[in-house]
This record gives structure tokens, sequence and C-alpha cells, in this order.
């Protein structure tokens, strides 16, 4: 272990555990990682020492290798002792996608959000062949790269039932100010949002940990986008409100298990970060859109850096994200082009 003061942040490990292994967080509780097939290439999951079973928090991909790995974790760090009951953080694939699984071949008990479960199960029956007329409405109001519409507008789309395992019916449900016993602690629920509706997080009453999923990470800020499942939906204030409200539960000494990268301490200053860092986006694009241009002409002052393929539809859904939340604040018009995209202006 060494301590590592990026922006005063501390990072109590160096390294991840290797593939089919653990390190022991704290008394009781276990830190695993999965690999995911894309840029951010893993997810952080965590298992919690019940007694005669184990709470898994999170699960990964549904996949044949991440179930291998699993079988690997049971029979490995986690002793043989069945898992009893998976947490699931938030609806997203690389979070949700082997809960079912776990419910089916393993008997687990799922416990979730309402919106998470009742999100990810609806996705997983929403299979489509061909890319539907609202999504490709939406990416033209987004003034989508046209040779990518084109290929999107060709392509078999991504289907949440790739990754994610059938969920049967029955889940139980969590919500904000419930209390929650897992580990041999009692760890208070309070709800996130703007990367995911109703996201959970928890927090231990006996120790200094905190269970983060995505709503808190320590390098990357979570992507917030819209979609056109909701086209009018403003995440950014959403994510601003949780922020603001779940950094009044932060301290110095928490130590935080996030669903991406590493447990770190230092949580005051990250919460002012995550906050500032949209607050500033916000400044840059609100200069940036002083005349008319699309979402997908803003990559620029959101994200500082090159977007490269791989990219380009999480920071299209999120400089959507950006753009609707200065318009619905009233800060900025917005006019539809003769071709369907929106173009946002700052007013005044």
């Amino acid at each position: 272990m060494k301590d590592q003061l990026p922006e005063g942040l501390r990072y109590p490990w160096d390294e991840p555990p290797a593939e089919g292994d653990a390190i022991e967080i704290a008394p009781g509780v276990l830190w695993m990682r999965l690999p995911l097939p894309m840029k951010l290439d893993h997810v952080n999951i965590y298992a919690l020492d019940d007694g005669d079973s184990w709470t898994v928090i999170d699960t990964g991909f549904a996949s044949k290798r991440s179930k291998a790995i699993w079988q690997t974790l049971m029979a490995g760090p986690l002793n043989g002792k069945p898992i009893g009951r998976v947490i699931v953080t938030h609806h997203h694939p690389d979070h949700v996608g082997l809960a079912g699984w776990f419910q089916t071949a393993h008997g687990a008990e799922l416990v979730a959000t309402r919106t998470a479960w009742l999100t990810a199960r609806m996705l997983t029956l929403d299979a489509q062949d061909v890319p539907s007329r609202e999504n490709l409405a939406f990416y033209r109001s987004a003034g989508m790269d046209a040779d990518i519409y084109e290929t999107r507008a060709t392509e078999r789309p991504f289907n949440f039932a790739d990754v994610v395992a059938p969920m049967p019916l029955g889940y139980t449900r969590i919500e904000q100010g419930d209390v929650i016993e897992m580990g041999g602690r009692r760890w208070d629920i309070h709800i996130g949002n703007g990367h995911a509706p109703e996201h959970a997080t928890f927090w231990s009453r006996d120790d200094h940990l905190v269970l983060a999923g995505d709503q808190i990470l320590p390098s990357i800020s979570p992507n917030i986008g819209v979609y056109a499942t909701e086209p009018m939906a403003d995440p950014i204030a959403d994510w601003l409100e949780a922020c603001e409200r779940l950094s009044t539960l932060a301290r110095p000494d928490h130590l935080v298990l996030g669903g991406h990268k590493l447990p770190f301490t230092g949580l005051p200053l990250r919460m002012r970060q995550l906050i500032d860092n949209h607050h500033g986006a916000l400044t840059r694009l609100l200069d940036y859109i002083d005349t008319p241009k699309t979402a997908a002409e803003c990559f620029a002052p959101l994200f500082k850096r090159k977007i490269g393929a791989a990219e380009y539809g999480l920071a299209l859904v999120e400089a959507v994200a950006h753009l609707s939340h200065l318009y619905q604040s009233g800060l900025a018009s917005r006019t539809r082009r003769a071709d369907d995209a929106w173009e946002y202006q700052r007013k005044g």
C-alpha cells in the first residue's frame, strides 16, 4: 500500500485485485474486479460476509467469461459459502448483468431500488433487431455525425439483453432512509441520481466504509446522459442536487468503495470536485454557444480532449444533457434546424 496525493485524494491500494482473486478491504469486506469489453475495462464488485452466506454488491456483465470468474471467486476467496443476496446499486448492465443468474442458478435474493429493478427488467425485455425510429430521431436532434448516423441506422443496435441475464419476477426494494445489515455492519441507504435514476449508496454506521457504486468515483466523472427514452430529462440538475446532499455526509476518513477505479479517502474534497467540475463545464459551454451549436459540436468545451469513435455515443448524450440543462434553466434558447437537429444558443 502507499499514499498517493493527486488533488488531495489518497489511494490505500496501488493495484486492484487480480482476476479471480480478492483483497480484504476491511474485516468481512472483499474487493473483487470483473473485466469489461470497453475502454473502461473493469467493474468493481464487493462481497460482505454475513456469516453463513455472502452479500454481493453488483455483478459485472452476463458472459461466459464473467460466469467463469465468478465460479473461481466462489470456490476461492468466497470459500464455497453461498451467495445469499445480490444488491444492485443501479440498473446499468455492468452492475446488474448477472443478477438474474444469481437468482435463478444460485437462489440469491435480489435487492435494488424500485427504479433500478423496473428499468433493468424492462430493458432486458425490450430487444430490438433494428434501430427504433425514436432513437434515430434522437440522434438527428443531437446533430450526430453523418457517417456515424448512417452506420447506426443500418446496424443492429446494442440490446440490454446482450449482456444482462434474464431477470425473473421478484426483488426486495430499498429506498432513501432505509437501514440494511450486511457484513456485520448497519448501513444507511442514501439515494443518488444523475448518472442513473435512484442509484443506491450505502454508508456504514459502524465504521468508515461507503459503498458508492458509480455515484462517487475518484478520478473520473460518471457519465450523465439524456436518451430517447426521456428526451427532456434533466440529469444534470439531478446530479448536482444529489452531490450537494451527499456531500453533507462526507468525512475525510471515509473509505469510498466505488464501481470503478481504486478505493480512496478524501471524500469531502472529491464531492466538491464533482460539483465544481460540472459547474465549470456548464460555464465553458455557455460561453461556447455564443453562436448556435448542436450537441455534436460541443465536445471541445465539455471534455477538453479528442473524442474517438469508442466514446462518441457517451459524449453525445452527455453533451445533450448539459445543453438541455442550460435550456431548461432559461440560460439558452434552442431552434430546430431543417435537418431536425436542435441548435442551442446563449441568451442575452
